[in-house]
């Protein structure tokens, strides 16, 4: 499924919902926009709750803590995302225009929380030297099952370089994901492809990837796409893995040749 958001308006905007649109998500996403000075309160008794603050200046508060997050820039400032469980009251207050993404699922255990710094986001360069650098970006994973084990959410970035090709090889999971689009320019575009449906992503979208679909991603030459990935871990089943699609797999093959070799002409 795919949505355009359009300009994100002043207070929450939702994305995906447990219990309403997009249920099969296992999700509450949203978006608030908070104007310089507007403070609001996050708390549920049921869901966990991550906080990743997109752009802007904002405080954070919880269990006594207190930590001022700055970022103007998604593409080129790592993120800074606070993990709480349920029952956590967070206060984030904005200390200029400022929007922030909230992630929810239900998760019944009770975990420390955590304010993730870029320091601790694993960034790292995917594609580089392979394929002509066709599918080189940026892939930030702020926490998943590997860092946080008792949590049912996965979070994180990709930073798709232009004209490059993401989530690639096409590969698919069990588990549900959600994609959600920002570019550097605003008529900045790709291409979202989720099994046999193809998308034109723009500026403020996002798509749902049920699971055991392929979601390969490309963007247009010129413009710079970021997308914040969130994944819901099944009951006994966990995000831990991409599965490749079987035709595509010789692509992760040393030395894969990915442009014809000119054959001799007959004799």
């Amino acid at each position: 499924m795919f949505e355009k958001l359009g300009e994100l308006k002043q207070g929450y905007t939702s994305l995906t919902e447990m219990n309403g649109k997009h249920s099969d998500m296992l999700q509450d996403i949203g978006i608030y926009r908070l104007a310089e000075g507007e403070s609001i309160c996050l708390s549920d008794d049921e869901k966990e709750t991550a906080v990743l603050p997109l752009e802007g200046s904002v405080t954070m508060e919880w269990n006594g803590e207190l930590v001022k997050v700055k970022r103007d820039d998604v593409f080129t400032e790592d993120p800074h995302c606070l993990h709480v469980p349920m029952g956590v009251e967070v206060k984030i207050t904005a200390h200029a225009a400022s929007e922030v993404l909230v992630q929810k699922t239900n998760n019944e255990k009770q975990f420390d929380a955590k304010l993730y710094t870029p320091a601790d986001c694993q960034s790292v360069n995917a594609g580089e030297g392979v394929w002509q650098d066709t599918a080189l970006r940026t892939i930030r994973t702020i926490f998943d099952y590997e860092s946080a084990p008792y949590s049912n959410l996965v979070i994180g970035e990709v930073i798709s370089h232009p004209g490059r090709w993401s989530s690639y090889p096409p590969h698919h999971h069990d588990q549900p994901e959600v994609y959600y689009y920002r570019f550097d320019k605003p008529q900045g575009f790709g291409c979202a492809m989720v099994g046999e449906e193809a998308h034109r992503v723009v500026h403020n979208s996002f798509i749902t990837i049920p699971g055991d679909l392929d979601h390969p991603q490309a963007t247009a030459p010129g413009y710079a796409m970021y997308f914040c990935w969130m994944i819901r871990h099944l009951d006994g089943n966990p995000w831990t893995e991409r599965i490749f699609e079987k035709e595509h797999e010789w692509l992760m093959e040393p030395d894969a040749k990915i442009w014809p070799e000119k054959s001799e002409p007959p004799v």
